[in-house]
């Protein structure tokens, strides 16, 4: 079985943004101080990483070929985070903030995914995006918590 043309694009789409996120769990984590703030960072970091190699590799089972690069978009948003951090007094809180912003736009892909009816997904494909989409959901209230403890 192959992937339709749209599918095979919203998974790299998606792998896109994962790179993104793995690239701004990074900059955020050498940014902040706050011990368990940085271990949820490089955390985080770590697990959009595992998750690139999970969607590359199930996006090669069904015969596509995944990007290998994240997004302009994503370089301007790293860019942001980096001046917010040289100008906030409460850089945490801020990086924090961009880093919620990031996490709703990919939960947003991968909804968009799970939940289109028209397109037909193999279990393999349905069951990890669940399976991540899941634990980006746990990171968003995590870093929320985070937010209003540093806030």
């Amino acid at each position: 079985m192959k992937y339709s043309e749209k599918i095979s694009n919203k998974l790299n789409d998606l792998l896109i943004l994962t790179y993104d996120a793995k690239r701004g769990y990074s900059l955020a984590a050498e940014k902040v101080e706050n011990p368990a703030v940085k271990s949820f960072l490089e955390d985080k970091a770590n697990q959009r990483f595992n998750f690139g190699q999970e969607l590359k590799s199930e996006i090669l089972t069904y015969g596509n070929l995944p990007e290998d690069s994240g997004s302009i978009k994503g370089d301007f948003h790293r860019a942001w985070m980096k001046f917010i951090s040289t100008v906030s007094s409460n850089e945490t809180e801020k990086l924090l903030d961009e880093v919620e912003r990031g996490e709703k736009k990919i939960l947003s892909a991968y909804k968009d995914l799970l939940e289109n009816k028209e397109w037909i997904l193999p279990n393999s494909t349905r069951d990890l995006l669940s399976k991540q989409r899941d634990a980006i959901e746990k990171a968003l209230e995590t870093s929320r918590m985070y937010e209003e403890v540093v806030s």
